[in-house]
């Protein structure tokens, strides 16, 4: 793995790029310390999710207008000048 600073990996992206895809994983670092690892998108590990999706947790929440109401009614609302 090479380790590159936030200006060389910026002057040298498409390098960085290809090498990526040639199947070396690439540090960049900012002073030193490493922000970001760019790997090959098939190889790169999918982030983690905390569980399935509860959608009628999602719909028992939603809140949906009693009565219609135009634009501005809607804006005085969430700004609180009425309605």
């Amino acid at each position: 793995m090479s380790e590159y600073s936030v200006a060389e990996a910026k002057d040298q992206l498409s390098r960085l790029l290809d090498r990526v895809l040639a199947g070396e994983d690439v540090t960049i670092t900012r002073r030193g310390k490493p922000i970001v690892r760019l790997q090959k998108a098939s190889e790169a590990v999918p982030a983690k999710t905390s569980g399935p999706i509860d959608v009628e947790w999602l719909h028992s929440i939603r809140v949906t207008p009693t009565e219609p109401t135009d634009a501005v009614d809607l804006v005085r609302q969430v700004r609180g000048h009425g309605g």
